[in-house]
């Protein structure tokens, strides 16, 4: 089993919203509810993730973590049929 960052997608789920925070061959990448996409660094990433964890109960949210035999975002390309981002 292949465990690195690039085979997990964090998933934070809420009420109205599904945002989900994934490592791609450029670095992190956060698509939003929307499917807006923002490229971020591993310390913005935390600095959304931690919160969401730390008030999850409070908020209703709920926090998941997929893992993937290969990477993620090449799991989204053949969802996608091969369209490159």
């Amino acid at each position: 089993m292949k465990m690195s960052n690039d085979t997990y997608c964090v998933v934070v789920r809420g009420k109205r919203t599904t945002e989900r925070y994934f490592r791609d061959q450029h670095g992190w990448l956060k698509v939003s509810s929307r499917g807006r996409e923002f490229r971020a660094t591993a310390e913005q990433v935390l600095n959304h993730l931690l919160p969401a964890l730390s008030f999850a109960e409070r908020l209703n949210l709920r926090v998941t973590v997929e893992h993937y035999e290969v990477p993620y975002w090449q799991t989204l390309l053949e969802e996608q049929g091969g369209v490159e981002r």
